[in-house]
């Protein structure tokens, strides 16, 4: 085991700690993990529960992390306002940082999102920013809770004399169940519905979302560039968005979903029609294909983020990414998003979670 990289990767069970916790363990590093709650964890070595937003628990409960080395902050909290987000999650990387103190610490990675050039929940997409997002970029006028996580990260390496980066990956494509913004296994559930019932495979969201040109990140992607930024000195200190390296519109890789479900493309209706409301059936529809596939007798709710879904596919900008930040420093990882969704389906059908 290998005891001079120690991981601490704070939201081990959500898509980007998950990846990032299995890639660093097949690395060879010790791997402690943190969530709220009790988890079992393949690739954890000693896991924590904990609620960072109370700062004597978590201080408790982080006596136990021992000698971290790495800190991968992969999770938020979302809140009633932007005004809660900030103070909330900004608290909780303080409370991380307070209750490791001791701990030798040599990086923190912090991963955040397009959120960073494209606005708060609040003020999203008020404002049209150049496409592709440019790390360059300045910061938006107004609260955002992106910004407040940075700050106090930027504070904490500052005082302790660790380096930092920050990671920006679009929407996240991976294989986990109960993550509440999981693109990937939503419209797999969209898809056997729709098969299932006869309903049309129709593209949810906007039309200028439909034609736009767009990227996407895989987690095993996210995983690779969180690992090679702790482990590249020249990395330190930068932020970095995070995408496949490839771009496409909507209406290719929505022909390619449908074909490998089997269903033929409905023809876009010019305006959303909102998964949140085709779905109000889900629940009732789900229980008759669990039961007449034979599948895991998972909820439909614990799989699928209609809401999420709906902003992501809803959107009437241009949004995709440029990575020129880790590209000149050496970071040449690619992943095929087409293979992104269906290594995701396939996964989900040997699972015996969709039907095959």
């Amino acid at each position: 085991m290998n005891t001079k990289h120690v991981a601490l990767i704070v939201g081990a069970t959500g898509l980007s700690g998950s990846y990032t916790g299995r890639l660093l363990k097949a690395q060879g590093w010790t791997v402690v993990t943190l969530s709220r709650g009790a988890a079992e964890l393949e690739f954890s070595d000693r896991h924590i529960a904990a609620d960072l937003q109370d700062a004597d628990a978590s201080k408790a409960a982080l006596a136990a992390a021992g000698d971290v080395t790495h800190v991968f902050f992969c999770t938020w909290s979302r809140q009633a306002n932007e005004a809660e987000n900030v103070r909330v999650n900004a608290l909780m990387i303080r409370n991380l940082f307070d209750g490791i103190a001791h701990a030798p610490v040599q990086h923190a990675a912090l991963v955040t999102g397009l959120k960073h050039y494209l606005g708060s929940f609040d003020d999203y997409a008020k404002v049209k920013p150049y496409t592709p997002f440019l790390e360059s970029s300045p910061r938006l006028p107004g609260l955002n809770f992106y910004y407040a996580q940075e700050d106090v990260l930027f504070e904490m390496a500052e005082k302790r004399g660790f380096t930092w980066s920050v990671h920006r990956p679009h929407t996240m494509i991976g294989f986990v169940i109960g993550n509440a913004m999981n693109m990937a296994v939503t419209l797999a559930v969209y898809a056997s519905i729709c098969k299932h019932t006869g309903r049309p495979f129709v593209y949810p969201g906007s039309t200028e979302q439909y034609n736009a040109v767009t990227d996407v990140t895989d987690a095993r992607l996210l995983a690779k560039q969180l690992h090679w930024a702790a482990t590249t000195p020249a990395a330190a200190n930068t932020p970095f968005n995070t995408s496949n390296g490839d771009v496409f519109r909507w209406t290719w890789l929505w022909a390619q979903i449908a074909d490998y479900f089997g269903l033929p493309v409905a023809e876009h209706p010019g305006q959303p029609t909102l998964l949140v409301e085709q779905m109000a059936d889900a629940p009732a529809v789900w229980a008759e294909i669990v039961a007449k596939h034979g599948l895991q007798d998972i909820a439909v709710d614990k799989l699928a983020s209609w809401w999420h879904s709906d902003a992501d596919l809803g959107r009437t900008l241009e949004c995709f990414t440029d990575m020129t930040n880790s590209r000149t420093l050496g970071f040449d990882a690619y992943q095929s998003t087409r293979s992104s969704f269906t290594d995701v389906f396939d996964e989900l059908r040997a699972r015996k979670i969709i039907p095959a």
